[in-house]
């Protein structure tokens, strides 16, 4: 049976959030989605919902405004969590009338609660907005963007809105390294379903290859650009096959400041950039170019995890 792929999106009802909702229709996500809508109320609550249970207890609610007088204002806060979620679900039922849409509030910090949720959940990909921008006109992660990122087990989009029309061709960075999790960004890129004329660009940036140990790595400076070529190429030649115009692009420099560049001066709607593989209590820290390109880009930023096998 077909399983329907399971997106998870953080909504709080500012301009940013409602940007995400919008870049939406530029990610190439499959007709078939099944997304919830979480809007958080960054308040402290008794546990107001049965064991179990993702919605909200209505007759608990009730019970607890009558008994805990001081804990109104956070039920209300709350409530107008949920209506936010609401709110969304139509929305997004008005984009994409084939998906099943639903809506959830939950009382708790807000990155924590995302985190806690796709934990629980387990989505294929967790949908943030970025923050706004800092007094010198720079596009910066806000802290709940920044926690997400790094702390979700899952692949997490970083949306930044564009006013482009739904219909038009996408552009697209893939930022590659020949490592696992950069090919799984390739593997999502291939996968998704995007207007006709749509381009990617595949970058390798050279700089980035010093990463890896020397034990497991030995050649001289012209090898790894051949070794370079063929990764890029190969990759071009599976995104060529899911029917993108693909045109690559093999640099000396360092990726955290190429790719966002780039993406700038070529006017990329998205960057997809895999994130760094960890082991055992170390799957909290994101890498350091993954976590830099979030950070920097004037664009949406997919930072793609391999799923486990299963």
């Amino acid at each position: 049976m077909h399983q329907r792929m399971k997106v998870l999106i953080g909504y709080d009802g500012s301009p940013c959030s409602d940007a995400a909702l919008q870049d939406l229709q530029r990610t190439g996500l499959p007709a078939e989605v099944e997304a919830l809508v979480l809007s958080v109320a960054d308040v402290f609550l008794p546990p107001i919902s049965p064991p179990g249970s993702d919605s909200l207890d209505l007759p608990a609610i009730a019970s607890l405004k009558a008994t805990h007088p001081h804990a109104l204002h956070a039920l209300e806060v709350l409530e107008e969590a949920q209506a936010l979620a609401q709110r969304a679900v139509e929305r997004l039922r008005t984009l994409f009338p084939a998906w099943q849409v639903r809506a959830e509030a939950a009382a708790d910090a807000p990155a924590w609660a995302l985190i806690k949720k796709a934990d629980a959940w387990q989505p294929d990909l967790v949908i943030v907005g970025s923050h706004g921008r800092s007094a010198l006109g720079r596009l910066i992660l806000g802290s709940v963007s920044q926690k997400v990122l790094a702390h979700a087990r899952c692949s997490v989009r970083i949306a930044r809105g564009r006013t482009d029309t739904s219909t038009a061709p996408v552009r697209l960075i893939l930022g590659v390294d020949g490592s696992r999790h950069a090919e799984a960004a390739v593997g999502v890129v291939a996968q998704r379903r995007w207007p006709s004329g749509s381009e990617a660009k595949v970058v390798m940036a050279l700089e980035s290859l010093k990463i890896i140990p020397a034990r497991h790595f030995q050649a001289t400076a012209e090898e790894e650009r051949v070794w370079a070529h063929k990764v890029v190429a190969a990759t071009a030649e599976t995104l060529r096959a899911a029917g993108l115009v693909v045109s690559t692009l093999v640099v000396d420099g360092d990726p955290k400041a190429l790719l966002p560049r780039e993406a700038e001066r070529w006017q990329a709607d998205s960057i997809f950039v895999g994130a760094r593989g960890v082991r055992g209590v170390e799957r909290f820290l994101l890498g350091s170019v993954s976590a830099a390109v979030a950070a920097r880009a004037p664009c949406s930023v997919e930072v793609v995890r391999p799923r486990p096998p299963t």
